[in-house]
């Protein structure tokens, strides 16, 4: 099996629309000719940057959920979509997923099956009727160890590549749930009780993605957050 098959099969599932499955592999260009003879298709991209780099790119042929799952026609594509490509992503291996693009810059639905870069392999996603989409994932070759030292300054040198990329930090005091009823009652001064105690510790995330806990601060007058702990791996979540 592809090593890439448990991503498509972890973003099926994880995607805003019930009934995806992936159906197995294709070749490239049959997805792209798909895309090509379907008016408003659209493609995202991400790439994930860690020991093992990869690509993955999304060929989705009816983005009509994108407006219901993401509260309205204005959503963003790429935000509504950036939660399954973090679990696909975190199938591939340890990393930081960037930031989601629409288009295919990587070229991973015109690169063939397999590429300098590394192997190229496309899932067909299906709703059971007619086909939803293709996942493209392209997973480079890890880089090969020999010491400890030597990996440690390969990944750095990696990572160095790419420390001035901005990304985005939230600090999250709670969540609720809320019908569409309720959202259009709220006016101002309605007070919208959220699933986390004052005083509670609160999240930071990092580009979505939960990776310390915190308390809130005030430093000059501005809010701050004061960091308690760094989460690992099983810890962090999207």
């Amino acid at each position: 099996m592809s090593t890439a098959a448990p991503a498509a099969e972890h973003l099926a599932a994880s995607l805003p629309v019930p009934g995806l499955r992936v159906l197995g592999q294709v070749a490239p260009e049959t997805a792209a000719a798909a895309r090509a003879e379907v008016l408003g298709a659209v493609v995202v991209s991400a790439s994930l940057v860690g020991p093992a780099p990869a690509d993955l790119s999304l060929i989705v042929l009816d983005p009509g959920f994108v407006a219901e799952a993401g509260g309205g026609p204005g959503a963003p594509t790429t935000a509504v979509l950036r939660p399954a490509f973090e679990r696909a992503a975190l199938t591939l291996g340890d990393g930081v997923l960037s930031e989601l693009v629409e288009g295919d810059p990587a070229g991973l639905f015109v690169g063939g099956v397999a590429s300098a870069d590394g192997e190229t392999s496309v899932f067909e996603i299906s709703d059971g009727a007619a086909p939803f989409g293709w996942l493209a994932v392209r997973v480079g070759a890890a880089a090969p160890i020999t010491s400890f030292a030597d990996h440690g300054s390969a990944y750095d040198g990696r990572l160095r590549r790419i420390q001035d990329v901005e990304m985005a930090l939230t600090v999250e005091i709670g969540r609720t749930r809320m019908s569409v009823r309720e959202a259009l009652s709220m006016e101002p001064g309605t007070v919208v009780e959220l699933d986390r105690s004052a005083g509670a510790p609160v999240d930071v995330l990092l580009n979505g993605r939960r990776i310390a806990i915190g308390e809130v601060v005030v430093v000059d007058q501005d809010y701050g957050v004061r960091i308690s702990r760094i989460l690992d791996a099983a810890e962090a979540r999207p």
